[in-house]
């Protein structure tokens, strides 16, 4: 399982994983949930105290990913496979992004 951490304008909001068979889940921390100030990071992953989940690299995530030959180059001088949206994420997704989330990969201890 590979797991990510989601932050929208620098505050950690939740949790991206991908789990042994390819599917994904995430889910915000209750701490995000319970504080009113605090927004959702997208319209389809609304503020709710519950797992969301999906066969494939939700549409919002997926929309971060580089495309076309920015996609060919990411995949090349990283050694990533082009069809590893998730990996292709946890690359690219920690700075270089536009919007106010970056996705940071989780490391294991």
């Amino acid at each position: 399982m590979r797991s990510a951490k989601v932050f929208y304008k620098n505050e950690e909001a939740g949790i991206l994983s991908q789990k042994d068979d390819g599917s994904f889940t995430f889910f915000y921390h209750e701490i995000w949930i319970s504080d009113s100030t605090k927004a959702a990071i997208s319209l389809t992953l609304p503020k709710v105290l519950k797992s969301f989940t999906s066969t494939y690299l939700f549409p919002f995530f997926y929309n971060m990913l580089p495309e076309g030959t920015n996609k060919q180059i990411v995949c090349f001088n990283l050694r990533i496979d082009e069809n590893d949206s998730f990996g292709i994420l946890l690359a690219t997704a920690e700075n270089d992004t536009i919007g106010a989330v970056r996705v940071l990969k989780n490391e294991v201890k």
